[in-house]
């Protein structure tokens, strides 16, 4: 008896061990599927991927009380508390936890289930923030909702829909790959839609995020690559052309190409260039935490768009590049367990994992990239840590299904279910 389960022991490690080396997991000692770590996986979820989200959150409420603590002494703002900001970026964090917690709950399958109907309401709130007296608008742009409190910025809603509904979308219809043009029609009409509503706002680079989250999960669904470069030179024209017909994004290009310029240096570049003088202020290690002089009202939207600047003068090179490699640290683990879910056969959990890491990747990327001057002004913030209720809320909703989606490969790993 002893000979024949020994013998069936090397047959099944002869014959599955080469294919296990191939995958994102690995096969124990006695055939079963095992996570990458013992430690983690009885704790059931990646511990490493909540420090480091936990270490963005509260580095970014500390920096956003240094960014914003002198703005009640600028008239605009006289009516605030030096703690105003901290204080609502606190509140909208810990409502943030409490709606991750809850997403967490949610198991993968009703993600799935409810993805068409998300989109729905995401459109429908999309269309409410325009109507005059309930949409809110702020410096010439239409994206939030009052709530009393807090305001809602529907097109973070929509990121998340987006990303669940073409996730849905590929799974369902897998013939995309041999009738290509009739079977992803009504997704891009759909991501036109939401475009279109976007482009209404304005806010252009919400729309740049949901199209490259699209196309990311398009591309990862399988879609032949001849195709993929199609839709993407289409898309790149399309930009191209919104921004040529544009005066005031033409503008935008002119000053991000030469910010130093009379013509924009008090206008389109004035952001651009105060934050290129608070970079190369902080030098290697920067001035100290407080420090900036930037933030004493020459950087506007510092607490915001401009977070990264402030940071790059408080905590020098040094402190950007920390921030660089934790962003590149959580995309790449994101996109890790969007691998493991494909390989255990959950392609629909993969391509919202997968799909989450392109969003945060692309969006810091793009956040940081203005910042330094290597792209033009955007108002797109940095996941985590910039100032804003709406973003911290959906991006804490997104990492909670991708820490379920984590959860449940690891019980199927282990022989469960979910």
């Amino acid at each position: 008896m002893s000979l024949s389960v020994q013998s069936l022991s090397a047959w099944f490690t002869s014959k599955w061990a080469p294919a296990a080396a191939a995958l994102p997991v690995r096969l124990g000692a006695r055939g079963t599927l095992t996570a990458p770590s013992a430690s983690d996986s009885a704790r059931g979820v990646d511990q490493t991927l909540i420090w480091v989200v936990v270490a963005l959150l509260l580095w970014g409420i500390v920096m956003v009380y240094s960014a914003s603590i002198a703005m009640p002494d600028n008239p605009k703002f006289s009516n605030y508390t030096h703690t105003y900001f901290l204080t609502r970026h606190a509140i909208s964090i810990g409502v943030a936890f409490v709606a991750a917690l809850m997403a967490f709950q949610v198991p993968v399958q009703t993600w799935e289930k409810v993805a068409p109907w998300l989109l729905v309401v995401s459109l429908v709130l999309l269309i409410v923030v325009l109507i005059p007296f309930i949409g809110k608008g702020v410096n010439g742009a239409r994206r939030w909702i009052s709530l009393g409190v807090l305001n809602f910025q529907p097109s973070e809603l929509a990121k998340f829909a987006v990303l669940l509904y073409a996730s849905d979308y590929m799974v369902r219809k897998m013939e995309v790959k041999e009738r290509f043009f009739r079977a992803v029609m009504p997704m891009a009409i759909a991501v036109a839609v939401v475009g279109l509503l976007l482009l209404a706002e304005p806010d252009m680079g919400g729309f740049m995020v949901i199209a490259v989250i699209a196309m990311g999960i398009l591309f990862l669904g399988g879609v032949n690559a001849r195709m993929f470069f199609l839709i993407g030179a289409i898309l790149v024209i399309a930009f191209s052309l919104m921004i040529a017909m544009s005066e005031w994004r033409r503008d935008r290009i002119f000053a991000y190409l030469d910010p130093w310029n009379d013509k924009y240096a008090l206008g389109k570049g004035y952001q651009l260039s105060h934050s290129l003088i608070a970079i190369g202020r902080g030098e290697v290690f920067g001035v100290g935490l407080g420090g900036s002089i930037e933030k004493l009202h020459w950087l506007p939207e510092a607490h915001t768009d401009f977070l990264l600047a402030v940071i790059g003068e408080e905590f020098g090179l040094v402190g950007v590049v920390f921030v660089i490699g934790l962003f590149l640290w959580l995309t790449r683990r994101i996109m890790h367990i969007g691998r493991q879910a494909i390989a255990l056969d959950r392609v629909f959990a993969g391509l919202v994992a997968q799909g989450v890491g392109i969003w945060m990747g692309f969006q810091s990327f793009i956040n940081m990239g203005v910042n330094l001057g290597a792209l033009p002004t955007k108002g797109l913030t940095l996941p985590l840590m910039s100032y804003g209720g709406s973003a911290i809320l959906i991006n804490l909703v997104a990492i909670a299904v991708v820490l379920r989606i984590d959860y449940e490969n690891r019980q199927l790993m282990h022989g469960g279910r979910v």
